[in-house]
């Protein structure tokens, strides 16, 4: 099965955070499945990073790159990810959670 983690999950399963729930850890995990990470994502660490919402425990670049070395693969965002997630109802106006939702749609 492939996984595309939200930016929060993936933030929780990088520190070992509790908020993660089991199962998911289980199924990030598992050789059975294929989990990726946004370019999204790295946007939304370095925004909310740089506004002060989002300490670190290292300087960004190394965080990113902790993310590029774990179990996940990248997704890069692509025109049809920003048209699938511009063609979303408005329940939901996180941007980049629409383009999450956008890119999974895709995939």
């Amino acid at each position: 099965m492939k996984l595309l983690l939200d930016t929060h999950v993936m933030l929780w399963f990088q520190v070992g955070d509790q908020a993660l729930p089991k199962v998911a850890e289980q199924a990030i995990r598992s050789e059975a499945n294929e989990a990726f990470v946004s370019m999204v994502s790295f946007w939304e660490i370095g925004l909310k990073h740089s506004i002060g919402k989002l300490p670190l425990r290292k300087p960004l670049d190394v965080f990113l790159s902790t993310i590029t070395e774990a179990p996940f693969q990248i997704l890069p965002l692509d025109i049809p990810h920003i048209v699938a997630s511009s063609a979303l109802p408005l329940h939901h106006r996180d941007p980049f959670d629409r383009m999450l939702i956008g890119q999974a749609k895709e995939a």
